[in-house]
């Protein structure tokens, strides 16, 4: 079965040559997650897809298409070896299991550190990056009990919360996602710790070695974080904020969204109070969260639901430009927009991810979305 239909492809480790052709084709123009395995469905291999590709970008009205040169694809894994790092492969045993399940899964990981954490339980911890002092002292106590209960604590490695549940989960386990290359480090008051993660915990990033990370990175790290975990926790955020896309990712994932009140007259609590009064469960303790999961040797998340078939790459394209063509600045619904188009949820909801992961559009609060020029 072609790894676009199946939630679990053959867990067949790439051999060498192909692993190149597969990091080549993904790190070409235009093929994210979703373009990735559809080509890898329709051409068989990699290498078939990357000779495929000038011709499936000249029928998206895309000219004088070149796939990524091999000498960026060598210099890159030149990188990693240097850096120490591992690629993973989503057809090897060792990616992580709850993440294989998501549509938009990473096709390859860059991990540095110690990837058996991997096999265990994880939670998301995640919040604001100017985290109250009380926020701040909420997150290490989450961290650390939920560490000593069995879990590994997931986070993104930013300032405020991220750092604060790194650091206090670095004994018991914590896996840090980032945004930009798993060799780049930021913010750099986060270098020691870092450095730290790396040693007794993990460091992972779907990103090439040596990218800095920008704005539209951070979305996408964010679906990397929820895939991970069995439940995000949201420590503090603003109504709109980072934290809310992955508690949003979390929920479209059927993963436990759990949140921590604030004070309303707080700005950095009126995320939290948002998710709680939308059905999120009100956390006080570490207790509340393990009440909610359970037993962290329990079995692994049931499945969601699996990936509809792919589709010809013609028809996401035309896809593609139909939604930008109905997209503007100014902020759409996308209930409106799908009735614009005339056709299903099903169809516009993964356009609407590869666009998003594409950084051509983005999602506002209240369903809305907007097109970025």
């Amino acid at each position: 079965m072609a790894p676009e239909t199946s939630a679990h492809p053959t867990l067949t480790p790439p051999q060498e040559d192909d692993g190149f052709d597969r990091l080549r084709l993904l790190r070409s123009r235009r093929v994210g997650p979703a373009t990735f395995r559809r080509l890898i469905a329709e051409h068989g291999t990699a290498r078939a897809a990357l000779a495929a590709l000038p011709e499936v970008a000249k029928a998206a009205g895309v000219t004088d298409y070149r796939p990524c040169p091999e000498g960026v694809v060598a210099a890159e894994l030149k990188a990693g070896r240097a850096a120490g790092a591992r690629l993973i492969h989503d057809t090897e045993a060792t990616y992580p299991a709850d993440l294989r399940q998501i549509d938009d899964r990473p096709p390859m990981l860059w991990v540095l550190g110690e990837s058996s954490l991997f096999t265990r339980p994880m939670v998301a911890l995640v919040g604001a990056r100017n985290a109250s002092s009380l926020g701040t002292r909420m997150t290490k106590k989450l961290a650390a009990e939920l560490a000593e209960a069995g879990f590994v604590v997931v986070s993104g490695l930013a300032r405020g919360v991220d750092a604060a549940a790194h650091a206090a989960a670095l004994e018991g386990g914590t896996i840090a996602v980032q945004a930009g290359g798993v060799d780049v480090i930021y913010p750099a008051e986060n270098t020691d710790l870092a450095h730290d993660i790396a040693k007794q915990g993990l460091r992972l990033s779907e990103m090439p070695m040596g990218l800095q990370p920008q704005a539209r990175h951070f979305p996408t790290r964010n679906r990397i974080i929820a895939g991970l975990s069995r439940a995000v926790v949201v420590v503090e955020a603003a109504a709109k904020s980072g934290s809310l896309i992955t508690a949003r990712n979390a929920l479209d994932m059927h993963r436990d969204v759990l949140a921590v009140p604030g004070h309303p007259f707080d700005a950095r609590a009126a995320g939290c109070n948002m998710l709680i009064r939308d059905g999120a469960l009100l956390v006080r303790s570490a207790a509340d969260v393990i009440e909610a999961l359970g037993d962290p040797a329990a079995p692994e998340l049931p499945l969601a639901p699996p990936p509809p078939p792919a589709r010809p790459l013609r028809e996401v394209a035309a896809l593609h430009d139909q939604i930008l063509s109905r997209l503007g600045p100014s902020p759409m619904a996308e209930d409106q927009l799908i009735r614009d188009l005339g056709a299903g949820s099903t169809q516009v909801a993964p356009a609407l991810v590869d666009l998003e992961l594409q950084g051509k559009i983005a999602r506002q609060a209240g369903g809305l979305l907007a097109r970025i020029n």
